[in-house]
């Protein structure tokens, strides 16, 4: 166990991916996520690493398609307006099924919006964004220390699964500095990888990375693989964190730095004689649905904090499926939710005037 290091969010994603065993990065600039790409750029080269600035966002992520497909450990970063550019080759991305992890750093839109924090990306992440039936592993962290722990475990769950994984912060988490512990030595030797287009020294016959099927049976045929393996992910890698649910009247759903607030003013509640309990989806695909089904037995409602005008919330009505009001409250635009306003939300629901 090292000692804790004061760093910036943005930063330490940098210095977590390189312990990680990420030797390769390409990126554009956009902020607030520019810290990452310069970090990386000051970083890499000297343990062996390379850092390219692409000319745009697709030919970063398209950088990323190729080191991948060589077996690389590879990340790319960026804020909204840029993964917007990314998404068609995360699509062939996961359709290729190749292993990288992708950081967005939210700011409010839509369209080029502004570069204060938002939340508003989570639709994006979690349905899609890209074309066709694809899935990515989505990480929200809540502190930079979560942060440090979900980027190492990103690229492990990248070569797992062999799909894309994100990790989906915000500028807030990217600016601001706290002290966080990097846990382990660095990766020295990563997981082999057969299917890497790495020549046929190492192993016989040829592979070929490829998206296309122009027969629609195989294509059909991938298709059912690729959801056979996003049904394991559902499975197995779903996280999230509960605190005092167990005797909740209102259960709160918030992922991200926005959590941190609701915690505070749910900490608040309890102290005026409310029984408020949170549950912070750390996962947000796949989404804790079970945690909500179970939560939603005892609560008498629901309420879903967001930096969005309301898209986490669908997932947490599907999820309760009616058995008990799902409320949401949210601000937009780069604005940030103070404990106080939400604290007020919960007085409201609780006494039945939402």
């Amino acid at each position: 166990m090292g000692e804790k290091i004061l760093m910036k969010g943005n930063e330490a994603i940098g210095e977590a991916a390189i312990r990680a065993g990420c030797r390769h990065f390409f990126g554009y600039p956009i902020t607030p996520q520019n810290e990452l790409p310069e970090y990386m750029a000051r970083r890499l080269p000297e343990v062996g690493g390379v850092m390219v600035q692409a000319e745009s966002e697709i030919a970063a992520i398209n950088m990323v398609y190729g080191a991948a497909g060589a077996g690389a450990r590879v990340m790319t970063s960026s804020s909204s307006p840029g993964i917007s550019l990314k998404q068609e080759g995360l699509s062939y991305i996961a359709a290729a099924e190749l292993p990288c992890v992708i950081v967005n750093m939210v700011r409010g839109g839509p369209g080029l919006g502004g570069i204060q924090p938002a939340q508003s990306d989570y639709w994006q992440a979690t349905k899609g964004g890209g074309h066709g039936d694809y899935r990515m592993l989505v990480l929200a962290p809540a502190s930079l220390q979560e942060m440090v722990d979900l980027v190492r475990d990103a690229f492990a769950l990248a070569d797992k699964y062999r799909n894309p994984v994100m990790i989906l912060g915000d500028g807030m988490l990217g600016q601001m500095m706290e002290p966080v512990m990097f846990k382990d030595e660095e990766v020295r030797e990563l997981p082999a990888k057969e299917w890497a287009t790495t020549g046929t020294r190492n192993h016989p016959g040829r592979n070929v990375i490829n998206s296309l099927y122009l027969q629609p049976d195989r294509l059909e045929a991938h298709n059912e693989h690729l959801q056979r393996k996003y049904a394991q992910m559902a499975a197995n890698e779903v996280r999230y964190e509960s605190v005092n649910v167990e005797d909740a009247d209102l259960v709160v759903a918030a992922f991200g730095s926005t959590a941190r607030i609701v915690r505070s003013a749910m900490e608040a509640a309890r102290q005026e004689g409310l029984r408020v309990g949170l549950i912070r989806p750390i996962t947000l695909w796949p989404f804790p649905e079970e945690a909500f089904q179970q939560a939603a037995k005892t609560a008498k409602a629901f309420l879903s904090v967001e930096m969005s005008a309301g898209q986490m919330v669908e997932d947490v009505r599907l999820a309760v499926n009616g058995q008990k009001p799902v409320y949401f409250y949210g601000r937009t635009g780069g604005m940030i939710p103070t404990p106080e306003a939400v604290l007020e939300k919960f007085k409201k629901i609780l006494g039945g005037e939402a």
